[in-house]
């Protein structure tokens, strides 16, 4: 029954990672395309992908745990 929770978790960490990245790369089109915003579209783009990478790599990390117990 405590697996199931945390690997839910992992999954919604690693969805929320993908989405977050998503929507930083989206940000970063609009502002690179639509204002002519280069470096705030950078800006975004990389806080995105930081941000996203880091939630899905910790759903991940948690994923691998669960595999590793049994």
């Amino acid at each position: 029954m405590q697996k199931d929770w945390i690997y839910y978790l992992a999954k919604g960490l690693q969805g929320l990672g993908l989405i977050v990245v998503l929507v930083g790369v989206v940000i970063s089109i609009q502002l690179g395309i639509g204002e002519e915003e280069g470096l705030e579209s950078m800006k975004a783009e990389s806080y995105g992908l930081a941000i996203g990478g880091v939630l899905f790599f910790a759903g991940w990390l948690l994923e691998r745990s669960l595999a590793k117990r049994g």
